[in-house]
């Protein structure tokens, strides 16, 4: 199979499965109901706007960047569910917080290979899993199964977790007690399930790069931190549909909106996303100054500082 080259995202055939009625009945364990809601909200979101809980970072100092980055794989498992997972760790001392991403509709971790890696060299460590049902070159693949993956990615953010005390590259380099989520399009939507059906509580941060909502429901659960990444001219998730998303978070919360943005991210806009995902996780994680920066491309929608300023915060 030839290997697709372009920095984030899903190719044409992606994007169509993530709006077309799939052919399955369903996802395992959950009825065609639920289905048609993951795919309906790809254009329009039923969550309503909502007022902010300011989010209070840990204290901490965060870890230096580093100079490389080594790779690790582990065959995780949930319930029969097989998920190979890539980890991208940085080349230091540690210990380094720890973020799940999700990869699109018919992509893979690799496809994303270029923002993890320079996330990696921030000091983070992500493990990427490839899901069963919606990856690139599945012998069964089924749209609807988007139900099935915050829970997938919430039991790798526990098997990675649990290699800090094993044998093996990850001894020693991951604090368990700062982990973040991240993921673009249907694993955007993946990881707003992590905040909101299927809430993980150690979850302090996430970044949801063209997604929308998880079955329409809202977000609950202790405040934590949320950047949005949207193209407003984005074909498959509609920017409308991501902004409404935006607007439900009920805590620190803020989006990039690119003005000439697609589904994917262009090469021009990568150093955006990057420079902006890692400086939201330095300060979700450690806490000190967001720093976020729209640049020439983009708008930024800033409530992070606001709702800072606001919990009477000195950093």
């Amino acid at each position: 199979m030839r290997r697709r080259s372009f920095l984030l995202g899903v190719s044409a055939a992606a994007a169509g499965a993530l709006t077309m009625r799939a052919t399955a009945a369903g996802a395992a364990g959950r009825g065609t109901r639920s289905a048609s809601q993951i795919l309906a909200s790809v254009k329009t979101s039923t969550l309503t706007p909502r007022q902010i809980t300011p989010y209070v970072p840990p204290a901490g100092t965060a870890p230096a960047g580093v100079n490389s980055v080594g790779r690790a794989d582990y065959p995780f498992i949930r319930d029969g569910r097989s998920l190979p997972t890539r980890v991208w760790y940085p080349v230091g001392p540690g210990p380094y917080p720890l973020l799940v991403f999700s990869h699109g509709m018919l992509s893979q971790p690799d496809d994303y290979a270029a923002l993890l890696v320079s996330w990696a060299l921030t000091g983070v460590v992500v493990a990427a899993p490839l899901y069963p049902h919606t990856s690139l070159g599945t012998a069964a693949f089924n749209a609807y199964d988007v139900a099935n993956q915050p829970l997938d990615a919430s039991a790798v953010l526990t098997q990675v977790a649990a290699q800090n005390t094993a044998s093996g590259p990850l001894r020693g380099r991951i604090d368990a007690s700062r982990m973040a989520a991240a993921g673009h399009s249907a694993g955007g939507i993946t990881t707003v399930g992590m905040f909101s059906a299927y809430r993980d509580e150690r979850l302090q941060a996430g970044i949801v790069l063209a997604g929308t909502d998880f079955l329409a429901t809202p977000f609950t659960g202790a405040p934590a931190a949320m950047l949005f990444v949207h193209g407003r001219k984005d074909d498959t998730v509609s920017w409308s549909a991501g902004h409404t998303v935006f607007e439900a978070v009920p805590w620190s919360r803020a989006m990039l909106s690119f003005t000439d943005g697609g589904h994917q991210t262009s090469t021009a806009e990568f150093p955006t996303v990057s420079r902006g995902g890692a400086a939201f996780l330095r300060w979700a994680l450690y806490g000190g100054t967001p720093a976020l920066s729209a640049g020439s491309l983009a708008t930024l929608e800033d409530q992070l500082s606001a709702a800072r300023t606001s919990a009477g915060s000195a950093s």
